[in-house]
């Protein structure tokens, strides 16, 4: 037996039977260690910052707080754990728009428990996770670039309009690193190195435009 921690997970779906379901399951792999199960996106949250979870298995459609704003407030402020949505939804649309929000995976309910695993031990290690036939959801864009979240896109626009980390993490209500490790994936996914590029970027796709935002 492998004497490598097992990897922390918090259940999040508003279906009690669903939830303890996915727990009962999760808890017959010694390498999976459930820490506890919530009932909305508010909820995970909360319990993100007492348990401490690795990985946290996210429904999209939930009360109070659904699965997609949850994944960006996770995102924020807990970069490190990474967020796996399990739905019954399997549209291009859906899947797209969860990786948008910050989702490192995506997997269907109908999975078998393996595959379920196979997942949660894919997003666990940093790297991305998509069911069978989700794939075409995350072609690149017109020119080749992986698309931004509204996050980043939000972050993209204040970076162009000449404010500094400091100033848009107090702006946005997040952390400077938190705003630092947007700031590098942004240039990453657009293959840019310098703020003037993000600036350049901005103008000519019009992301300064319409936005709402004060200059």
């Amino acid at each position: 037996m492998s004497s490598k921690a097992p990897i922390r997970v918090l259940v999040v779906d508003d279906h009690a039977m669903v939830a303890d379901g996915l727990r009962a399951l999760l808890e017959t792999y010694d390498d999976l260690e459930v820490v506890g199960t919530c009932r909305d996106g508010q909820s995970a949250v909360e319990a993100c910052a007492k348990q401490a979870p690795n990985v946290v298995l996210l429904d999209l459609n939930m009360p109070r707080m659904n699965g997609l704003a949850a994944t960006e407030i996770l995102q924020e402020r807990y970069p490190a754990i990474a967020v796996l949505i399990l739905s019954m939804h399997d549209t291009p649309e859906y899947v797209a728009t969860a990786m948008r929000h910050g989702a490192v995976g995506y997997c269907l309910k109908d999975q078998p428990g393996d595959e379920i695993r196979r997942a949660i031990e894919t997003v666990a290690r940093g790297e991305r996770y998509l069911c069978p036939g989700a794939e075409e959801a995350l072609e690149p864009g017109p020119d080749g670039t992986e698309p931004l979240t509204s996050r980043e896109q939000t972050i993209l626009l204040l970076l162009a309009r000449g404010r500094s980390n400091k100033e848009v993490a107090h702006e946005l209500d997040i952390s400077v690193r938190t705003v630092e490790t947007h700031r590098k994936n942004i240039k990453r996914k657009l293959g840019i190195s310098s703020t003037a590029g993000l600036t350049r970027y901005a103008m000519e796709h019009g992301v300064l435009q319409g936005t709402g935002l004060g200059g």
